[in-house]
């Protein structure tokens, strides 16, 4: 996949070039070819295909989260003694 989307760029570089050295061809229009023809297609094209992997990574990471609480022993915070204030009365 990458393969594709770095041959494409190439292309919308060329692309570019030629917009930017032809006789009637400005910089600005070059820029703009190169990022409305190849940078946000490709980067959108990524972003659609990496769904698929990026949602089952998410469902690996939430089925490794291992519960604290799951092993039946008191959390730090119960077995502390709890501190109460005590107001001494004259």
């Amino acid at each position: 996949m990458y393969i594709v989307a770095i041959a494409w760029l190439y292309v919308t570089v060329m692309m570019a070039v030629a917009e930017g050295s032809s006789s009637s061809g400005t910089i600005l229009g070059a820029i703009i070819t190169f990022i409305l023809y190849g940078l946000f297609p490709v980067a959108l094209v990524m972003y659609l295909m990496g769904t698929g992997s990026r949602r089952r990574a998410l469902r690996e990471r939430e089925a490794s989260v291992v519960d604290p609480d799951a092993s039946g022993h008191a959390t730090a915070a119960a077995e502390e003694p709890a501190v109460t204030s005590v107001r001494e009365e004259k």
